[in-house]
């Protein structure tokens, strides 16, 4: 009889993690199920990448600096890699599975052993499509590496739940979006901050679904809930799936945003914080330009001023005012601090801070008709 290969216990054990973690998380009366879901996928994808690594004989021990030949020892057990290194050993840097477990590391950091039940809530709702991607990445990663008989599909359940399906329950989850803790508010928007628009909105990053009742005919070979893949539709049927999304006749997700004013940063203390960290002019005039362009928040005459990129600004309702993230400040710095970027931001030409002159492509004979900014830092418009 052949001997069964290392790798598999750890396959159990990180099998196990990953129910477990799922059953946590659907539990409605378990108070930090958000929590122990966080903590036992991070085992469980722990688990499974160090299954790889021993199948494929790589050496995950850390080994001594000045002698490596001799391994690092944790109360006499050999020091093995941490989740965080396993996942760059795995995927280059900006493959959004990495993100997205990377996100779960550092958001574990947050939350473990901080925050009350009531905020581990809040973190559910705001965090669900993060959550269902974490799930469905562990599976394709373990199916795909140790075949279908290693999968989670005949464990789990797809949960009964009331969610948005009803107006009350639509309620409440708004409610519990806006109860979560300002930190954390402020933990994903700068985290987010440095990823492009295609990995965040990659299905493997954050996994989003708009949810409609199905209206043909029933089919005696069909599940009660299915998912198809985008990728998978034709072209008709992602045409229809898009203009659902454009009038937003299905959504599931809450539309209107958060208020908030703590840890946000006035017009001005934008400015100023930006103008400190690049080395061109900048003023009102630029700032207000950078929200028309990134359309962080509505003009000032909308109907509905709560509509703002929650990423990099928030609507006080109390005030009338909006409040700024400290990750649209790193966004205007990292777009702004080349002249590429500026150029490429603004259309215009920047001017240096130090000597005042205006910095000019050679073939622009006309570079006045490029500064469509306004010059005077004065201005005070429609901050």
């Amino acid at each position: 009889m052949a001997r069964r290969q290392r790798h598999w216990p750890m396959i159990a054990a990180s099998q196990a993690e990953g129910s477990l973690a799922v059953r946590l998380y659907n539990d409605p009366v378990e108070g930090r199920s958000f929590e122990g879901f966080v903590v036992h996928m991070h085992l469980a994808w722990l688990y499974l990448l160090h299954a790889e690594f021993t199948r494929d004989g790589k050496d995950y021990r850390y080994r001594q600096r000045n002698n490596p030949r001799l391994l690092e020892r944790v109360d006499g057990e050999p020091k093995r890699w941490e989740l965080a290194k396993c996942v760059a050993e795995r995927w280059p840097t900006d493959d959004p599975i990495r993100r997205n477990i990377e996100f779960f590391i550092g958001l574990r950091n947050k939350i473990e052993h901080r925050y009350a039940s009531n905020a581990d809530l809040s973190l559910a709702v705001a965090l669900s499509g993060y959550a269902q991607a974490l799930l469905l990445n562990y599976e394709e990663e373990l199916v795909g590496q140790f075949g279908e008989a290693a999968s989670l599909a005949g464990l789990l359940r797809f949960p009964l739940f009331v969610g948005s399906f009803t107006d009350a329950g639509e309620t409440t989850l708004r409610r519990l979006r806006k109860a979560l803790p300002a930190a954390l508010r402020t933990f994903v928007s700068e985290y987010e901050s440095g990823l492009s628009n295609d990995l965040i909105n990659d299905r493997r990053y954050e996994f989003r679904l708009r949810v409609t009742n199905e209206l043909a005919p029933k089919d005696s070979e069909a599940l009660a809930i299915q998912y198809t893949r985008y990728d998978d539709m034709t072209e008709e049927q992602k045409a229809i799936v898009e203009e659902l999304g454009r009038k937003g006749l299905v959504v599931v997700r809450e539309q209107k945003r958060g208020v908030l004013n703590h840890e946000l940063l006035k017009p001005r203390q934008v400015v100023d914080q930006v103008a400190q960290q690049v080395p061109f002019v900048f003023h009102m005039g630029h700032f207000i330009k950078a929200w028309q362009k990134l359309m962080v928040r509505p003009s000032g005459d909308s109907d509905h001023p709560e509509r703002t990129d929650e990423k990099y600004c928030y609507y006080d309702e109390l005030h009338r005012d909006y409040g700024y993230t400290g990750a649209f400040v790193k966004k205007l710095v990292r777009d702004l601090k080349t002249v590429e970027g500026w150029r490429s931001f603004f259309e215009d030409d920047p001017q240096d801070k130090e000597s005042g002159e205006w910095i000019i492509e050679p073939e622009q004979n006309l570079p006045q008709q490029r500064r469509s900014v306004e010059t005077d830092p004065s201005r005070t418009g429609d901050e």
